[in-house]
């Protein structure tokens, strides 16, 4: 998934100007990181729906029957991950301030329980279709939830460090003597 390299370029971008007091920059940061997920992953999804057959082909023999079911797999849950590289990028942007809690909660509420659940539930009504129906029913959930939270979550007012300035010494590490604590001897040379 495209999304995971997007979404750590966008977490680095978003952490560097929150550093720096440039909050102007996060949205445009996290719009340009969903803009970039949408068209990496929706290019690859739509590769695959053109060319599922070829594809699959190459791990299964093309006369086979699971190639049907792979295919139909691939119509009802692959355009989910593009939904859910958006969930990522989102959760990356938040995460840069450090708020990286709410995150897990949010995925674990879509994966774990609605992917499961859905899952589980609905099997007795569609079969195994409620499988691969789960894909779209937790990243559905995770891109409503992520979103709710960055547009209304408290993760713009988390702070990772408190502001304070250096005191004390620099600790000792053994690998060397700090230039200004060095004492010369008189029969050094250069001493």
């Amino acid at each position: 998934m495209p999304a995971l390299a997007i979404g750590a370029a966008v977490s680095s971008m978003a952490a560097q100007n929150v550093g720096a007091g440039r909050w102007d920059r996060i949205g445009r940061i996290a719009a340009s990181g969903v803009g970039f997920n949408l068209v990496l992953t929706g290019v690859l999804v739509a590769l695959l729906f053109v060319f599922d057959r070829a594809v699959l082909s190459l791990f299964l023999s093309s006369d086979s029957a699971a190639i049907d079911i792979a295919t139909h797999i691939n119509k009802v849950a692959s355009w989910s991950f593009i939904l859910f590289g958006i969930t990522i990028v989102l959760f990356a942007t938040v995460r840069s301030t450090g708020a990286v809690m709410p995150p897990l909660i949010i995925l674990v509420i879509s994966v774990l329980l609605v992917r499961t659940s859905f899952a589980y539930f609905f099997r007795s009504a569609i079969g195994e279709e409620a499988l691969w129906w789960s894909f779209p029913a937790g990243s559905i959930t995770s891109l409503v939830l992520a979103t709710a939270y960055y547009r209304f979550g408290g993760w713009r007012s988390v702070h990772m460090i408190e502001s304070r300035p250096a005191a004390g010494e620099p600790p000792d590490t053994g690998l060397g003597v700090p230039r200004q604590r060095a004492h010369l001897s008189p029969e050094t040379p250069n001493g």
